[in-house]
């Protein structure tokens, strides 16, 4: 497609956090952008002030007259999770406007940019938030469509400074198989666990997924790998591997030190010494080495990355501090499977090991805790309190027999309770936990700000 014929880009899904960053370009580039959404986030409103025109009703009657009168300068953008029945997409479908999927618009808008593609079932949206900010902060001429909202720019999109030389970074999703549409001058894989068997069906078709992405690398690319993962690669691309025990980048003297992570980075070129972490978690420490190995590829030296990942302050719902003191601790987090969960988990114990650790968890999708509810109980038996809300059905109908007491009947920890997210309010209050954790993809996230003024007075 000739994006200079185009005048309009409508979103059917606008508020979505990958549609909206693919917007925010639109916007940036001078065409004129509208969508539609379910409701209002702040997401919405701030496409909204940046110019964008947004509704939330399903009205063919909403979508602006202007995009309409001309098929050739309109591009319909959408999300897989538009549903069949949705009365915009089947009028634009039938009038044949040019529909496409977010991902495939994704892959054109790369096409001609030098770009960084990271990818993973989990790790990836910070991973690909770090390189964009370590690169940035080096003062490369870096253009990012992320899949979190970073906390030092307060966006999911970065724009380049210059139209040529540009550095792209973008966060390869591998749910819908839509990062089958990037082909990347350097790609990461932070991990391959099995996930999304609603899309995949098994654990090895994912994995032949994630090959067939590695397979999309440019000729004389490269690969970093984490270094426990078993993903076939072609000849003509370069490979290393990265962990933070082994691999061609990897860590020496690990520590905590006043609550930060520490580490020296050992890679095939030497040892950069004292990198200190604002973010926190071993597995966010793992991330760094994968966004290192990338940015130093790129000519950021030793100094600006030290510099940059000090000043990392990480990604909205991942390892987000709501509440630090001394006398209590409150973070959120966006883990919603179980490998996520037990690293997440794991990292806020080390931090604060004499602390009691109580957590809220809700799961995220029918299909996920049928599939993974062994895994789950494992992982939510770190926490020495747990509260266990209702599955969070997101684009699914409800599964027989499958609700968050398949999971609770599991936990082997006593103290477990199940209960609402309004019920919860209740128990914290009798209760102020010393240190608390939200977990979860849904909406756990809407009881944030009441948990800060009600339970902690923030």
């Amino acid at each position: 497609m000739d994006f200079s014929k185009l005048k309009y880009v409508y979103f059917l899904g606008i508020g979505g956090i990958g549609m909206s960053a693919i917007a925010r370009w639109f916007l940036a580039n001078g065409f004129e952008v509208a969508g539609y959404d379910k409701t209002p986030t702040a997401i919405t409103n701030a496409l909204a002030e940046e110019g964008g025109k947004v509704h939330f009703v399903d009205d063919i009657s909403e979508i602006p007259n202007s995009y309409l009168v001309d098929k050739s300068k309109t591009l319909i953008v959408y999300t897989p999770a538009i549903p069949n029945t949705h009365k915009e997409y089947n009028w634009l479908k039938d009038n044949d406007f040019k529909l496409m999927k977010r991902s495939q618009v994704l892959g054109l808008l790369t096409q001609n940019m030098y770009t960084v593609a990271v990818a993973g079932t989990h790790g990836k949206t910070t991973t690909s938030s770090m390189v964009a900010h370590v690169l940035k902060s080096a003062g490369k001429n870096v253009t990012a469509f992320l899949g979190g909202i970073t906390q030092n720019y307060g966006t999911n999109f970065l724009i380049n400074e210059k139209p040529d030389n540009i550095i792209c970074v973008v966060e390869a999703d591998e749910f819908d198989r839509s990062f089958l549409t990037l082909s990347p001058d350097i790609a990461i894989v932070t991990s391959t666990d099995a996930d999304h068997l609603d899309i995949y069906g098994d654990h090895n078709a994912l994995l032949d997924s994630f090959n067939l992405f590695v397979d999309r690398i440019k000729p004389n690319g490269t690969l970093y790998l984490q270094a426990d993962l078993n993903v076939i690669s072609r000849e003509n691309i370069n490979k290393s591997k990265y962990s933070l025990k082994n691999g061609d980048y990897c860590c020496e003297n690990l520590r905590i030190e006043n609550a930060t992570f520490k580490f020296d980075l050992k890679h095939p070129e030497g040892l950069i010494v004292d990198i200190e972490m604002n973010l926190p978690g071993f597995h966010n420490v793992e991330n760094a080495l994968a966004a290192a190995a990338a940015c130093l590829q790129l000519g950021v030296t030793d100094s600006q990355l030290v510099d940059a990942l000090k000043t990392f302050g990480g990604v909205k719902r991942r390892f987000e501090f709501h509440k630090k003191s001394e006398n209590a601790v409150f973070i959120d987090d966006y883990a919603h499977h179980p490998t996520e969960i037990s690293a997440f988990l794991g990292s806020v114990k080390a931090l604060y090991p004499n602390k009691k650790l109580t957590a809220i968890f809700q799961p995220h999708l029918f299909s996920r805790t049928n599939d993974f509810q062994n895994e789950f109980a494992e992982s939510l038996e770190l926490a020495d309190q747990l509260y266990l809300l209702d599955i969070y059905p997101a684009r699914e109908l409800p599964m027989p027999g499958v609700t968050s007491k398949i999971i609770f009947d599991k936990i082997k920890n006593s103290n477990k309770i199940m209960c609402s997210k309004n019920e919860v309010l209740d128990l914290l209050k009798n209760n102020k936990p010393e240190l608390l954790v939200t977990i979860g993809a849904g909406d756990i996230d809407t009881l944030i700000s009441i948990i800060k003024t009600q339970i902690y007075e923030v």
